[in-house]
């Protein structure tokens, strides 16, 4: 019967010690069940379960209290092990709790009947305080050490990974009393068996069935697959599916091959593929243990699933051809359309960014497109016009991923606006992706694609401009002009057409060319979607150094030598008429081969020395060549850093060396 806990009845001290032995037999062997006996009373503060002390009638023999409470810590044991399992079973408290507390129940119901082996024993007459001693102690470390890890995981709230690590680790802690290690390792597998389910959906299918948020990956649900077209940092792709804190010990190493095989997968399933990892005799994942089955299991899937991915991206929605129109637009590739839209826009682009009208735009790049090579091409539907309002050297000051070292040093001039912009100098292309091709062409990317487009464009238009100005010199080829500003004006529009077409030669076939080729290469054999993205970012990243838009003072001289240039070609028409002296048929001349080109009605020429037009000239041609020769010894001296850029200088000193010659 039990007593009140407000003391003791009959003192134990008046029996024989015997007898008393044998009462404190059945009071221990009730406490050892968490039930208070007559002479044993259980005691817990109140508000702290944990906090249990087990008194005893201070009459009881001496001897008998000392083998009583030696066996107090493994009642204590049972005690807090039967609280922590009535009170994790509940069901917010997660899938791994309930599979750890399953577990120690099954360990208690062994106890129990192990206690119940000894009453029958003591019913029997057989058994003693010392037997019963001898027969606690093999269970009394094992019961101790997970009393442990239960007031451990009970104070700190765990759940999940966090019951799986704290297993582990106070298992590896027990290494030197192997039954304590054996049972340990036990409880990690049961407990993680809850785990391996919801890992083998994941892993297997792409799919997170996680009710208590207990995986080590978790789904963003704000994070959109269509906002990879709008988001420039691709957060979708980084951040729908990340990692979690506390990732189990026995996964770390892998965590990262785990994340990434679901997400594989749930890009085939949001793509309308489903996909599943074939099964197979060996292929479920079991709970942890040494042989590590789960590990070769994980590396399969992902095998599986990124060779799956890859195949889909480059068959079905055929991601090499749509990087190689990619190259054909907006890296210039396919220059006739190019051309062709340059003719017909020509009055739209000279326009200011705020009047233009982009429907417009778009509908001669439609055009444009239809009429030339590129209506050849499947993809070049998804191309479209657009006209930022900035210029090329504002959009790199601001651009977020780029280094532009002048944040720091202070220099801002190179942010600075020009005084009058037009839409050749904002006008860009951009591209409709759509997903799963966005994994890849990302807004990051096409972004990138953009800012070099806008450079090779406007060096085309330069490079226009400048042959329009020597079409013009070609036209007054047949007028004798020897030692006039004419000659003189003509040797410089050389020059410029050949650094523009030595910069267009190296931006194309120095470096987009080498550079494409080189990641064409490595896509063909690339073994994941991620290695594609990081491929296709190398080759945008390294195109964007080397031509020199992540160089600021490099560009900023580049920009000053295209800006001399078409404000030469402006003025050339100018400089032209200003030079030519228009005769009548009838004024008497002398010169003989005026004398031979005079005709019934016709107006001659002759060229003169303009004070003027010399002095323009040679502006010009002193403010070129100042510049020219400032660009070419930064690039000499900057190509021990960047090699590339040696390459450039080459053709640069070129052009430097041919005029001086001149």
């Amino acid at each position: 019967m039990n007593q009140s806990t407000t003391g003791f009845q009959n003192p134990i001290g008046y029996y024989d010690p015997a007898v008393q032995e044998l009462i404190v037999i059945d009071d221990v062997l009730s406490a050892m069940v968490a039930v208070e006996g007559r002479y044993i009373l259980i005691k817990t503060v109140r508000g702290k379960k944990d906090d249990v002390t087990f008194l005893v009638d201070p009459s009881m023999d001496l001897a008998l209290q000392e083998l009583a409470k030696r066996i107090f810590p493994l009642c204590r044991s049972y005690l807090l092990i039967n609280q922590f399992v009535e009170s994790r079973s509940q069901f917010q408290n997660g899938l791994v709790n309930h599979a750890f507390s399953a577990a120690l129940r099954a360990l208690l119901i062994d106890y129990q009947a192990m206690v119940a082996q000894l009453e029958h024993q003591f019913r029997l007459g057989r058994l003693s305080l010392q037997g019963l001693w001898f027969y606690c102690q093999p269970m009394m470390r094992s019961m101790q050490a997970l009393s442990t890890v239960i007031q451990m995981a009970s104070v700190n709230n765990f759940s999940g990974s966090a019951v799986l690590n704290l297993l582990q680790s106070q298992a590896k802690a027990m290494a030197g009393d192997n039954a304590v290690r054996l049972l340990l390792d036990k409880m990690a597998q049961c407990a993680s068996s809850a785990y391996m389910s919801i890992l083998e959906r994941w892993v297997y299918e792409g799919v997170i069935d996680d009710p208590y948020g207990e995986f080590s990956s978790q789904r963003t649900i704000s994070k959109r697959k269509d906002s990879l077209t709008q988001d420039y940092e691709a957060k979708y792709w980084r951040q729908r599916y990340s990692l979690k804190d506390g990732i189990p010990s026995f996964l770390a190493n892998i965590a990262g091959t785990i994340l990434t095989t679901g997400k594989y997968l749930n890009v085939m399933r949001e793509c309308g593929h489903n996909v599943q990892v074939p099964p197979s005799e060996n292929s479920k994942l079991m709970s942890l243990g040494s042989n590590h089955h789960y590990l070769e299991c994980i590396k399969a899937a992902y095998n599986f699933a990124s060779g799956e991915l890859l195949n889909l991206i480059k068959e079905k929605y055929d991601l090499t051809g749509r990087l190689r129109s990619i190259k054909h637009y907006l890296l210039l590739d396919q220059g006739d359309f190019l051309v062709h839209f340059m003719d017909i826009a020509r009055d739209e682009l000279a326009k200011k960014p705020d009047e233009v009208s982009v429907e417009k735009l778009q509908s001669l790049l439609d055009l444009a497109l239809r009429t030339t090579a590129a209506a050849a091409d499947p993809f070049h539907e998804g191309l479209t016009c657009v006209v930022e309002r900035s210029s090329l050297l504002k959009r790199l000051g601001t651009f977020n991923d780029l280094e532009v070292s002048q944040r720091n040093s202070g220099n801002n001039d190179l942010l600075e606006e020009p005084v009058s912009i037009t839409c050749l100098e904002t006008f860009s292309l951009s591209y409709k992706v759509h997903w799963p091709l966005s994994i890849v062409l990302s807004r990051k990317a096409l972004t990138k694609y953009q800012l070099i487009f806008r450079f090779l464009f406007h060096c085309k238009h330069v490079d226009r401009q400048l042959c329009g100005a020597w079409q013009v010199h070609q036209g007054v080829r047949a007028l004798n002009t020897h030692g006039t500003a004419i000659s003189r004006s003509s040797l410089l529009c050389r020059s410029m057409l050949k650094f523009i077409n030595s910069l267009l030669h190296y931006l194309t076939f120095e470096v987009i060319e080498p550079n494409w080729h080189l990641m064409y290469n490595r896509l063909q054999s690339a073994n994941s979607i991620d290695e594609v993205i990081q491929h296709h970012d190398f080759f945008l990243d390294k195109c964007l150094r080397e031509c020199l838009l992540l160089l600021p003072e490099l560009l900023k001289k580049v920009e000053r030598l295209k800006s001399m240039c078409l404000q030469y070609a402006a003025a050339t028409q100018w400089l032209i008429s200003s030079s030519i002296v228009l005769h009548s048929p009838e004024e008497p001349n002398d010169d003989s081969v005026r004398s031979k080109q005079r005709k019934s009605g016709q107006i001659l020429k002759s060229t003169t020395n303009n004070a003027a037009v010399t002095d323009s000239v040679l502006k010009f041609e002193k403010e070129f060549n100042a510049e020219l020769q400032s660009l070419g010894s930064v690039l000499s001296s900057s190509s021990h850093a960047e090699p590339y850029l040696a390459h450039l200088a080459q053709w640069i000193l070129g052009v430097k060396h041919e005029r001086n010659g001149l």
